[in-house]
């Protein structure tokens, strides 16, 4: 019994994750170009495959990509950590530690303290060598 229990809300978990990824495609998180990765209740990995676009005049990733591709990552953190709720990004802080031009860009973002009203949130980007290119804090709001 608990096995099927436990498919069953496995089940319905990527179902959720499904309809959430398939809502944010027409949004910033799909004209950027973000994919999901993995996703839970407390943790959320996403990509970036880098196009030209993405690039700065110095032809580096432009840092609003990697500081947008980070609150895209904690921010899909905090919808799975307050299911039927609203939240919105109320601080971002980014330390960009190297800069990268091309490749695909992996994002993990994890919950790391929660209150009454707001969660905190780290993320970490880095290459497809496993550099760590940047990373950041955030804190979102409930506002339900």
């Amino acid at each position: 019994m608990e096995g099927e229990q436990d498919r069953s809300r496995s089940q319905e978990a990527k179902a959720r994750l499904e309809a959430l990824e398939a809502a944010a495609r027409p949004t910033f998180w799909g004209y950027l170009g973000c994919e999901l990765v993995s996703a839970g209740e407390d943790r959320a990995v996403i990509a970036l495959q880098v196009r030209p676009e993405h690039l700065n005049l110095a032809g580096i990733v432009h840092g609003g990509v990697l500081a947008s591709l980070l609150d895209n990552a904690m921010g899909l953190v905090a919808i799975l950590a307050c299911p039927g709720e609203r939240t919105v990004t109320t601080g971002l802080n980014v330390h960009y530690l190297l800069p990268s031009s091309e490749g695909l860009l992996t994002c993990e973002a994890a919950l790391i303290f929660r209150s009454r009203r707001t969660l905190t949130l780290e993320g970490r980007i880095a290459d497809n060598k496993g550099e760590l290119l940047v990373w950041g804090s955030g804190t979102f709001r409930r506002v339900t």
